[in-house]
């Protein structure tokens, strides 16, 4: 049986909950100034959708972290 590090777990947390931030920042908002083409229904549902996964991506990392550092207690 292979046994995984702590360490491991941390960093991937600490990944999902970045990249989860930045994809909520970069994808998830509208930027008029550099949008050559109006909006349109389509791209605004592409921009929720960038936004949940980007949430649940940091809600992912902050659970991850979390049953890791045994903040949720479990029965062992």
């Amino acid at each position: 049986m292979i046994t995984l590090p702590p360490l491991f777990f941390y960093a991937m947390g600490t990944m999902l909950i970045v990249f989860g931030t930045a994809r909520v920042i970069v994808l998830g908002r509208r930027r008029p100034d550099r949008e050559l083409t109006e909006d349109t229904p389509d791209r605004a549902k592409a921009r929720r959708r960038h936004r949940i996964m980007g949430v649940v991506f940091v809600v992912m990392g902050a659970f991850l972290i979390a049953s890791t550092a045994g903040i949720l207690g479990g029965k062992r």
